[in-house]
């Protein structure tokens, strides 16, 4: 090789590998720093972009799973208050069984009576205060607008119906009593408290009265089991939810994670280089002075 004063091509060259070396040490610093071997879309242009869709669905999955616990949150509450009316029920019906044995004189059957007016007035608070975030459950109006219908929970990531789950109307019908026994017990007359008191209490109908509790509390256990099904249902999307958003973090780990042992070996590596390099430069740059030496 000639040599030359005014292009020092040995140090065109050092000074490459010095910037290659200093390029590779400044990444390896970053990924150790910031525990990411993509760090701009540079580093890997697809997986970048791969990293960030599979962010944007973790965090839409986190808010699935907030929707699908305040689904079951939901359910619970309108279990409690199912079973808290249930159980008003059937105080109603052993007192109307005990007024229907015909052994109990006027004042024990006003007695009776007032206690199950009491039971079916408790029944109406308890419909008409059961609500959650706002939205009434027991008084057919649980839907915007007072329409009775169903509640959909966004427990998926689409708008698709695979993406949701249809909590069923019948869940959210009124509970007061009289809608409950003129609507199934089969007696229209029984609209109010004191006409279900009454046929409660008499000579000639509490027996009579009996069936008609008993279809009522049918359908307070019919609503149940629908309940405990949206529950199971509910369950089920919170788990999915888990295994979901735990494999796709796992992917992200793989795609985006950096390997610290691997950088940081990558770090003494590019260091010993970059050193080198700057060493080899400095030479590099003595060498047109060789020149002199021939003058």
């Amino acid at each position: 090789m000639a040599l030359t004063i005014n292009t020092n091509i040995s140090s065109i060259v050092a000074q490459r590998n010095l910037s290659n070396a200093t390029t590779s040490l400044n990444q390896a610093i970053e990924r150790m720093t910031t525990g990411y071997k993509i760090n701009h879309a540079g580093d890997n242009a697809a997986g970048y972009s791969i990293a960030r869709n599979w962010e944007t669905q973790l965090g839409s999955l986190d808010v699935a799973a907030d929707n699908a616990a305040m689904g079951a949150d939901m359910m619970s509450t309108l279990e409690d208050h199912y079973s808290l009316i249930s159980s008003h029920l059937q105080r109603v019906r052993d007192l109307t069984e005990q007024a229907a044995n015909g052994t109990y004189g006027t004042a024990s059957l006003n007695a009776i009576k007032s206690e199950i007016t009491a039971r079916l007035d408790e029944v109406n608070r308890i419909s008409a205060n059961c609500e959650y975030n706002g939205r009434k459950l027991m008084t057919g109006t649980a839907a915007s607008g007072g329409i009775e219908t169903a509640i959909n929970l966004q427990v998926g990531l689409y708008s698709s119906g695979d993406s949701q789950i249809s909590l069923s109307r019948d869940l959210f019908k009124s509970a007061n009593a009289g809608t409950l026994f003129s609507t199934y017990s089969g007696d229209g007359s029984l609209s109010s408290v004191d006409a279900i008191a009454t046929a409660c209490t008499g000579a000639s109908t509490a027996a009579t009265t009996l069936n008609k509790i008993d279809k009522v509390i049918n359908e307070i256990s019919s609503r149940t089991t629908t309940l405990g099904a949206a529950q199971n249902r509910i369950d089920s999307a919170i788990e999915s939810i888990g295994v979901q958003s735990e494999n796709i973090t796992s992917s992200l780990s793989t795609l985006r994670d950096a390997d610290i042992s691997k950088e940081s070996s990558n770090y003494i590596k590019a260091q010993i280089l970059q050193q080198a390099a700057a060493t080899l430069l400095s030479t590099a740059n003595q060498t047109p002075s060789i020149a002199l030496n021939l003058l």
